[in-house]
C-alpha cells in the first residue's frame, strides 16, 4: 500500500517533493530489464540495484538502527553506506522496487530536515542511474532549484571545497551561486558537479571550468 501524498502549500513541501521524486523513480525503474538493474551507475563501484537500495535502506532502518551500521562503517561514511547496503544484497529487483513503492513518503533519516535530505538524496541518485544508462530526462524545476541550494551546504555531500572560488550559473533556470571564475551549464548538470560526479563537468564552459574539473577528478 503507497502512502498518501503530503499535501501543497505547508511545512510538508519538502517531503511532497521528495514524494513526487521517489514515484517518478519507481515508474522508471519499473520498465528496466534485469540487466539494466545489473548496470553500473555514476556512483562508483554501485550497480542500479544498489543505488535503490541506498535510497530507501535508511528509510527502513530509522534512528534507533543507525547505531549498528556507524559502528560496522567505523563511522566512515563510504563504510557505512557499504554496511547498510548488504542487508539487500539477497534482494532481487522486484522486492527492492517493492520497497521503494512502500516508502514513496520519506520516514526516518531520509526524512530529516523536513524532506530536504529525501529530495536531494532522490534527485542526485535518480540522476546517477538515469546518466548510467544514457536515459536522460527533464526535472521539474520546482525539485531542481530547492535541491541546487541546499547542495552547497548539504554537509554529507562536501561541496564547499569543490565549488570554493567559482560562480555557477544555470543556463536553463534563474539559478546561480558563489563568487570567482565563472561556470556555465543546464541547472542539472551543475547540481551532479556540485555532488562531485565524474563526466557531467564536461558538459560546463566558462573559465572555471577546468578549475572545477581538476577538483572532482581529484577527488
Amino acid at each position: 500500500m503507497k502512502y498518501p501524498r503530503p499535501p501543497k502549500n505547508t511545512h510538508q513541501n519538502f517531503l511532497r517533493l521528495a514524494y513526487d521524486e521517489r514515484s517518478d523513480l519507481a515508474a522508471f525503474l519499473a520498465t528496466l530489464t534485469p540487466q539494466q538493474w545489473r548496470a553500473p551507475t555514476l556512483c562508483s563501484q554501485w550497480r542500479v540495484r544498489d543505488v535503490v537500495a541506498h535510497v530507501i535502506c535508511y528509510d527502513v532502518l530509522g534512528w534507533r538502527g543507525l547505531p549498528r551500521y556507524m559502528i560496522q562503517g567505523r563511522l566512515v561514511t563510504n563504510r557505512v553506506n557499504a554496511a547498510s547496503l548488504a542487508d539487500y544484497d539477497r534482494h532481487d529487483p522486484e522486492e527492492l522496487l517493492a520497497l521503494l513503492e512502500r516508502h514513496l513518503q520519506p520516514h526516518g533519516l531520509s526524512a530529516a530536515l523536513g524532506g530536504r535530505v529525501a529530495l536531494v538524496e532522490g534527485i542526485i541518485h535518480h540522476q546517477d542511474i538515469r546518466r548510467g544508462l544514457g536515459v536522460p530526462r527533464i526535472i521539474p524545476a520546482e525539485r531542481l532549484m530547492p535541491a541546487l541550494r541546499w547542495t552547497l551546504i548539504a554537509p554529507d555531500i562536501g561541496s564547499f571545497w569543490r565549488i570554493r572560488g567559482l560562480r555557477l550559473v544555470a543556463t536553463d533556470l534563474d539559478w546561480s551561486t558563489g563568487i570567482g571564475s565563472e561556470v556555465r551549464g543546464e541547472a542539472e548538470a551543475l547540481l551532479m558537479a556540485i555532488a562531485g560526479r565524474r563526466g557531467v563537468v564536461e558538459e560546463l564552459t566558462g573559465p572555471g571550468q577546468a578549475k572545477l574539473a581538476a577538483r572532482i577528478n581529484g577527488q
